[in-house]
């Protein structure tokens, strides 16, 4: 059993789909001050820390605690989720045209300290988005992308934004499912 410091239905979906038994408990962070602390470090980076963030802020004792975390940039740019449907529209008409790049990350933390801590990285080529697209894809998709970075979800409408994706679907998901995998097999998690 482990702890998932996490309210995300895509990173449930992953562990209960790949037979991980764990107890999912949102970790209480404020993100933005992790972020500033670190600012200017590569996306990669900052994913990493808040993974670890999360993972430490629910530590128990003899329990493995996940956390996980995904940013995604764009023309250098970096994205956070949209603040509204108005913010989620001009993300997504900054995308148009571009390869989205986003960062997965993930940490374990057992006693207090970081045990594991990995991460991986898609490239989303976004396809050219009309205002029409964008309008019809927000009427069909808000609110849920809206607690979505990169205002999508590849499991639903949100495979329509992309022309090519380089890079795996569990990180595309959120998550390096396949190395959280190997790390839960080697803290005697799961069997091997």
């Amino acid at each position: 059993m482990i702890v998932l410091a996490s309210k995300s239905a895509s990173r449930q979906t992953m562990l209960r789909d790949a037979g991980v038994p764990f107890e999912a408990r949102p970790a209480d962070l404020d993100e933005r001050a992790i972020e500033s602390r670190i600012a200017g470090a590569p996306a990669a980076e900052i994913a990493l820390a808040l993974a670890e963030a999360k993972a430490l802020a629910l530590a128990a004792p003899g329990i493995p605690v996940l956390g996980s975390d995904s940013l995604v940039v764009v023309d250098g740019r970096r994205f956070d989720k949209p603040t509204d449907r108005a913010n989620a529209a001009a993300h997504l008409r900054f995308f148009s045209g571009k390869v989205m790049e986003l960062h997965a990350a993930a940490a374990l933390a057992v006693d207090g300290a970081i045990a594991w801590r990995g991460g991986s990285l898609a490239r989303l080529h976004v396809r050219e988005l009309s205002e029409d697209f964008i309008a019809h894809y927000l009427n069909a998709e808000w609110p849920e992308v809206g607690y979505c970075v990169g205002v999508f979800r590849i499991e639903a409408m949100g495979v329509q934004l992309f022309e090519r994706i380089e890079g795996d679907t569990f990180t595309v998901l959120g998550m390096p499912l396949i190395p959280v995998l190997g790390a839960l097999r080697q803290l005697g998690v799961l069997d091997t």
